[in-house]
């Protein structure tokens, strides 16, 4: 079992993926857990399987949903230490040719509810002096991606949204962490249409959910601003800040159509 300084947690889009993951590892450390996700039959399970997990189920997509959470969040009787805003999706494919409302969900639930929860965390975190904030983003919010172009630009917002309340918040007692992973297998791909990925992409550009969660861990009790898990990603994100913009939206339209 890990030593972490928190004891209580919530993890949204905690169905599938690094959510689930990163709610498995909690819960198997002692941490009360709440989880949550629309698909309670997976959120069941895992508190089937440990105690001190809670079930929430919400739509994150809507306003009550939101609500619903960000007042879980801000329950005094029953304080969230460690809040990781994991829920999100993407959509490949050329931008005029996609569907206008996934793409219009998409800004909702990788942005819109992301801030909300964002804010109704540290409005408990900052007044207490104490409390972790985990913001799942990803490297592609380092540089443009056609062919990802509305899930890119989401992850953007959320890594410059992470850094910007991680230097608001310093010297607060709460820690403020942009999570950035690279490619990671999970059920992102058939959600988002990658799943050509898989065979595109050679073994060592990938990373494990596992790795991914305990990188993003450490890092949020660290209270770095930026959370970059594998080597071959940390190179790529700090290449990016040498190379020329053009030149990085040209590569990344190769790598697509590649």
């Amino acid at each position: 079992m890990a030593d972490y300084p928190f004891s209580s947690a919530l993890v949204t889009g905690a169905s599938s993926g690094i959510g689930e993951v990163l709610a498995r590892t909690l819960a198997a450390a002692g941490v009360a857990t709440v989880v949550v996700a629309r698909r309670v039959d997976r959120l069941q399970a895992i508190a089937d399987e440990f105690p001190h997990v809670e079930v929430l189920a919400a739509d994150l997509l809507t306003d009550k949903g939101q609500r619903k959470v960000a007042a879980r969040i801000g329950d005094t009787a029953h304080p969230v230490e460690l809040v990781v805003n994991n829920a999100g999706f993407g959509s490949n494919g050329a931008f005029a040719e996609l569907d206008a409302d996934r793409l219009a969900d998409e800004v909702e639930l990788n942005v819109a509810a992301l801030t909300r929860l964002s804010h109704a965390a540290l409005a408990a975190m900052v007044p207490r002096g104490r409390g972790w904030l985990l913001n799942v983003s990803s490297v592609a919010s380092f540089q443009p991606a056609p062919q990802l172009a509305v899930y890119a630009a989401t992850k953007a917002y959320v890594t410059s949204l992470t850094e910007s309340l991680h230097e608001e918040v310093r010297g607060s007692g709460a820690h403020v962490t942009a999570l950035c992973p690279g490619l990671t297998k999970t059920e992102f791909q058939s959600v988002s249409n990658t799943e050509q990925y898989a065979d595109a992409f050679p073994g060592f550009v990938w990373t494990s959910p596992q790795q991914v969660v305990r990188t993003g861990l450490a890092d949020v009790i660290a209270n770095r601003a930026l959370s970059v898990p594998g080597i071959q990603y940390q190179a790529m994100a700090m290449a990016t800040n040498f190379t020329p913009r053009w030149l990085r939206r040209r590569v990344s339209g190769l790598v697509q159509r590649g």
